[in-house]
């Protein structure tokens, strides 16, 4: 038996390797994934397009802007002395966020008195809104706290701050490592709902039903390939993101490769097990895809799960992604450890023996 599986073996990567699409994109997905999705994926946002009225025309109130526009996350584009001027720059996309100064803004603050502002913000984008106005709001609380001088300003001076496990605050550190399990997920799970059906195209199927080959090892001889290539490709990956994002994981390789191995088995079966009821590519591509932009999104891959619905954090229960996603994240970030992923390790592992008893029971030698 275990001659024969390592002769269907050499058949499945010779057929990989013939395949004139396949080998080419197998290689070429994780580097376009780590080098352009952490860049487009960043929801840190930079350049807010600012409109400014200025009513009070002072040194503290060009001061105030200065200071907006040296944090970094702003853009000056428009300046006017009336609110209707300045709300026309938003109207017409020019400005995403308007700051109106009021007149005696500079003595109020030299009296130590209330001087108000104006943050106008376009809301279209509800999300951009909300954070650049909180950007804002808390730019011209610093502001307010230098120029008064006042005692929350003194007792709040002496607090020092840390970022834990990503001290730089760098989104693409908190990516990279979700963004590599997307990759295993495509391998294990797109490309093998590709295999079953494409012998059932060619008619080369046909050869394997009538052969003396149990179709537990059948399945078991097209995912091995599969899994030696999304374990090639983690290691590939994990060198990009080490040369391009210094990213390294603080916990061990062992811990990522052993969920590696048994994750590639579970999305593998599930690759399988669509491959083997579907008539032809398209409805295995199809099938796939559905299936797998489900999985993405209720991952916490790009949304982090505690913001979403309750009934919806239920579901992610039942997906695969999510605990590999977070595992990922905890050995990169945090140096977790087998014993703190012990409960993940279980969950990866009832999904490998459901998807490949799907497989398994969906297989007809017909």
């Amino acid at each position: 038996m275990i001659r024969t599986l390592i002769y269907l073996v050499e058949k499945e990567f010779k057929q990989i390797s013939r395949d004139r699409f396949l080998p080419k994109i197998i290689f070429a997905l994780p580097v376009l994934q780590l080098l352009i999705l952490p860049f487009a994926a960043d929801f840190e946002m930079r350049n807010i397009n600012l409109g400014v009225v200025d009513r009070d025309r002072s040194a503290c109130s060009q001061r105030l802007v200065d200071k907006v526009v040296a944090s970094g996350y702003f853009r000056l584009t428009d300046i006017s002395t009336r609110y209707d001027e300045g709300l026309s720059s938003v109207e017409s996309n020019k400005s995403d966020l308007l700051l109106e100064i009021p007149a005696g803004f500079e003595q109020h603050l030299l009296r130590k008195e209330t001087a108000p502002v104006l943050i106008a913000a376009n809301a279209i984008n509800g999300t951009k809104g909300g954070l650049s106005s909180s950007y804002l709001n808390a730019i011209i609380s610093d502001f307010n706290s230098e120029i008064m001088q006042s005692p929350a300003a003194v007792a709040t001076g002496g607090i020092s701050y840390t970022h834990l496990f990503n001290q730089s605050l760098n989104y693409k550190n908190y990516m990279v490592p979700g963004i590599i399990v997307f990759l295993l997920t495509i391998v294990g799970g797109f490309f093998s709902a590709l295999n079953i059906v494409s012998e059932k195209e060619k008619g080369t199927i046909e050869q394997i039903n009538v052969a003396p080959v149990p179709k537990a090892l059948f399945l078991l001889s097209k995912l091995v390939p599969f899994w030696i290539i999304g374990l090639i490709l983690l290691s590939f990956s994990a060198a990009i993101a080490w040369l391009v994002y210094g990213l390294t994981p603080v916990g061990s390789f062992g811990v990522i490769y052993l969920f590696a191995a048994v994750y590639l088995i579970a999305f593998t079966g599930f690759g399988l097990a669509i491959s083997s009821i579907s008539s032809n590519r398209q409805q295995a591509m199809f099938t796939t895809f559905f299936f797998l932009i489900i999985f993405a999104l209720m991952s916490g891959l790009f949304t982090p799960i505690n913001s979403m619905p309750e009934w919806a954090q239920r579901i992610t229960m039942f997906n695969p992604l999510r605990y590999f996603v977070e595992v990922m994240r905890m050995v990169y970030l945090k140096g977790s450890g087998l014993a703190d992923l012990e409960t993940h390790f279980i969950a990866v592992c009832l999904f490998a023996v459901a998807f490949n008893a799907l497989a398994i029971a969906g297989y007809r030698k017909r």
